[in-house]
């Protein structure tokens, strides 16, 4: 770790990630890159047992809020997703993949938790990549929205009225979070 840098880890708080390709370049931006990012995250969420509030992929950087996971640290976590992602989509002849470091900001209560959600999700409309948050597939936003499930598991209101209802086959109209 560099010189001066502080992560605070086991805090038991959501961690604000960003983590971006190697020089920025847009190394994700295909239906194939966004689709393969979702299934590893989900994949390495249910292996280390971490929650996550929100993400959203970017062709050349990912934001994810989540919760520090119960089998490693998060940044051996991290390195795990970044690993298994660049494995399937790292072309031939290519360096690297990944920018070696992230940013790792803590999120210490609610307000902040739904600042960062809001600050993600609007992201690919500031980018100019979509019209409106709900309009670009890859992130959560549309779960918080609506419900949707999606291929990676999203702790919220929705997930939690799931859990208390299982076999329900309505979702009740619920306050949203973290929307546009």
């Amino acid at each position: 770790m560099p010189r001066g840098l502080i992560r605070y880890q086991y805090s038991g708080q959501f961690h604000f990630l960003t983590f971006s390709c190697y020089r920025r370049q847009p190394l994700l931006a295909t239906r194939c890159g966004y689709r393969i990012f979702e299934q590893e995250l989900e994949k390495v969420r249910l292996r280390h047992g971490f929650v996550v509030a929100g993400y959203v992929v970017m062709p050349e950087h990912v934001h994810l809020l989540v919760s520090e996971p119960r089998t490693q640290q998060l940044s051996v976590v991290l390195q795990v997703l970044k690993q298994q992602v660049s494995r399937k989509l790292k072309r031939p002849g290519d360096v690297r993949f990944w920018q070696r470091r992230y940013y790792d900001f803590n999120v210490w209560n609610h307000d902040k938790t739904v600042e960062k959600l809001k600050y993600m999700h609007r992201n690919p409309v500031r980018r100019g990549l979509a019209a409106r948050p709900e309009d670009w597939p890859w992130s959560s936003f549309r779960h918080y929205l609506t419900g949707d499930i999606g291929t990676v598991e999203i702790e919220s209101h929705w997930t939690a009225w799931r859990r208390e209802h299982p076999g329900a086959s309505v979702t009740p109209t619920l306050p949203k979070t973290g929307e546009g």
